[in-house]
């Protein structure tokens, strides 16, 4: 019985026995083969993920082809499996092509697998397979609630089982913090990481309900980045603010003076007192919760108003100097403002005035020059209107005369 090369190529293959041909069948062969070249590409795949591996030949006279794993072991001659691995299946096989499919990939499958043509010589072309190891979700350890106000805060963030080591951000407000301290270790399988990160900052009362964020960015998360979240807890002594119901308070009215207190943890109640000492006047001077209410005030409650606030971190207090006016001086301070008004006055009395002095002496002045023209006139007149008229003419002759002269 005489078999075709090609089953004798596939017969050797499989068994792993050393591969021999006459030398003449070898020579033939080779010049045939020329442009045969099997060729492949690198892989990268997520740890539990699918492998695709294709070996393609553009020219091939019906040789066989071959897909051999990192150990040499054959996984598929042809359409042929040879590695009882239920992950691995075939997804196309002919003469121009051979792709097989490895699923839930693990760190294991990782390194370099071989596909080969049977030519003579028998070609082979290189494909590696990466496998990327997924980060753990990070954890964000040492926070004890609560923290006081101006204790030094550690944070650390930490993941595990990154291949290759995984990248860890930190955010406040979502703000990024650059100053962190980075640490990377092997695992012990030592193919994969544990990677954490340190963050070191002093806390203040703006932090409280603060979430800070750590992030693990990794290629192998599809752009979508693992988080682990803190929201802060700060305990601060309290802020105290007295707020009057009104600024100008009065005789007769009532006040309401409102003590705003913040703090954590909340104060509560708080301590009204005046001048350093008890309220004189419960009757009219009624606490409730953190307002004063003073009904029908009077002068006896001026003075100093203190407002205090405790809690368990410590106390703060505010002062309030309550002055009551009288009604009628405020009514008074509230009217037109009469100095302006007086001001105005004043000067169109002035203006007034200037006016009238003006006049009086432009009629002076014109009362003279009548009286002189009179006294000119009078001495061939018999009354006064003729005394005028004549010195009207005396005038007139004076101008001819004087035009005469020029």
């Amino acid at each position: 019985m005489i078999w075709k090369r090609s089953a004798v190529l596939r017969f050797y293959s499989v068994c792993g026995l050393l591969l021999q041909v006459p030398a003449a069948a070898s020579k033939s062969k080779v010049k045939g083969s020329q442009g045969q070249f099997p060729l492949t590409q690198n892989v990268t795949v997520v740890e539990g993920g699918t492998a695709i591996l294709t070996c393609r030949v553009d020219q091939n006279d019906n040789t066989s082809l071959q897909w051999s794993n990192p150990a040499q072991q054959t996984l598929y001659f042809d359409d042929k499996k040879a590695l009882r691995d239920n992950r691995i299946e075939l997804v196309r096989a002919s003469w121009h092509e051979l792709s097989i499919s490895v699923s839930d990939v693990s760190l294991s499958d990782e390194g370099q697998y071989t596909c080969s043509l049977f030519t003579m010589p028998v070609k082979t072309s290189k494909a590696y397979l990466t496998v990327l190891g997924v980060p753990e979700k990070p954890q964000i350890s040492g926070f004890s609630s609560p923290v006081m106000e101006g204790d030094l805060m550690q944070l650390t963030c930490k993941t595990s089982g990154s291949k290759p080591a995984a990248d860890i951000r930190w955010f406040k407000n979502d703000k990024e913090i650059k100053d962190v301290k980075y640490l990377k270790e092997e695992d012990a399988n030592r193919k994969t990481f544990t990677v954490s990160s340190t963050l070191d900052f002093r806390v203040d009362r703006s932090d409280d309900g603060v979430a800070v964020i750590c992030r693990v960015d990794h290629e192998s998360l599809n752009a979508t980045p693992q988080v682990a979240m803190q929201v802060l807890e700060i305990h601060y002594t309290p802020s105290v603010k007295i707020i009057p119901s009104t600024p100008f308070p009065q005789e007769g009215q009532a006040l309401t003076l409102t003590c705003e207190s913040k703090g954590k943890p909340l104060p509560e109640p708080v301590l009204w007192t005046k001048d350093g000492a008890e309220l004189p006047d419960p009757d009219r001077m009624v606490v409730s919760g953190r307002e004063l209410n003073i009904l029908f005030l009077n002068k006896t409650d001026n003075g100093t108003y203190r407002c205090e606030a405790t809690n368990t971190i410590g106390q703060s207090s505010a002062e309030y100097v309550l002055i009551v006016h009288d009604p009628n001086s405020l009514a008074g301070q509230n009217g037109p403002d009469h100095a302006l008004i007086g001001g105005i006055v004043a000067v169109v009395v002035f203006v007034t005035l200037c006016s009238i002095f003006l006049l009086g002496r432009y009629l002076a002045r014109h009362k003279g020059t009548y009286l002189t023209n009179e006294a000119k006139g009078a001495e061939d007149a018999p009354d006064a209107d003729t005394a005028i008229i004549n010195a009207e003419g005396s005038q007139v002759n004076a101008e001819e005369k004087k035009e005469y002269f020029i």
